[in-house]
């Protein structure tokens, strides 16, 4: 069986590591996203679940369109709380992304951390 190690960093390693050229992966959903986000280039939002009225429905193409925009190279997931990262991060693994990292706490934990945010004030 696989070995996978799911690597967990904090919001303050996770900024060094995109600010270092890891790539940032967003798995929110586009509402989630569009309210605010991580301030980074390259920021890429796949969500993991969809919300709809019955509840939370998994994203059958996630990997899919992961595949589509990111290359097996470093990424770092994350999500509102690290929850959905945590699992969207084992599927990678899973799926051969060797250098991928969970960030703990999500973007909740990076804003209350006061780092750098965006928002898209046009909402579609």
């Amino acid at each position: 069986s696989d070995n996978l190690q799911l690597v967990t960093v904090d919001v303050h390693a996770a900024n060094d590591l995109i600010r270092s050229g890891h790539r940032y992966l967003d798995v929110r959903t586009h509402e989630e996203f569009n309210r605010g986000h991580v301030d980074v280039e390259n920021c890429v939002n796949i969500p993991y679940f969809f919300f709809n009225p019955a509840g939370r429905v998994k994203n059958t193409k996630f990997l899919e369109q992961v595949s589509a925009v990111c290359s097996k190279d470093d990424h770092i997931v994350g999500c509102q709380s690290g929850v959905r990262s945590g699992y969207a991060t084992t599927d990678l693994l899973k799926a051969g992304y060797k250098h991928v990292s969970n960030m703990e706490g999500g973007y909740a934990s990076w804003v209350e951390n006061e780092l750098s945010v965006k928002k898209s004030d046009a909402e579609l």
